[in-house]
């Protein structure tokens, strides 16, 4: 198992930033993919970005061009940076961990974005 703690969410102005990180219990360089989902008030969880064990990433279309997903294996996190944030970002910010199989998620930081 790995526990997985987010930080970084907070109130912030459209147009603003923030970065986000995941820290991990144990290394991260064996996981496959690391994610991160998000759910706003009233809608389903959606997936944001991925990084794999490789370095590759990807990226919801929503948030292509101005979120960027990375990893630091040394320090066991993995990090969101968001840039030029709008309104519509706003949600609970989950990471997700997958591994020979399994899963586990961290119990969200809050983003808000005011207009």
């Amino acid at each position: 198992q790995v526990q997985l703690v987010e930080s970084g969410g907070g109130l912030v102005q459209a147009g603003e930033s923030l970065r986000l990180s995941c820290a991990a219990s144990r290394s991260i360089s064996s996981m496959n993919i690391m994610d991160w989902y998000r759910q706003a008030p009233g809608k389903q969880r959606e997936w944001v970005a991925f990084i794999n064990y490789s370095g590759s990433t990807a990226y919801a279309d929503s948030v292509k061009g101005r979120f960027t997903i990375s990893r630091d294996n040394a320090k066991n996190t993995v990090y969101l940076q968001m840039s030029s944030l709008k309104p519509e970002d706003t949600a609970v910010y989950y990471c997700k961990a997958d591994w020979g199989g399994f899963s586990n998620w961290g119990q969200g930081t809050q983003v808000t974005v005011s207009s």
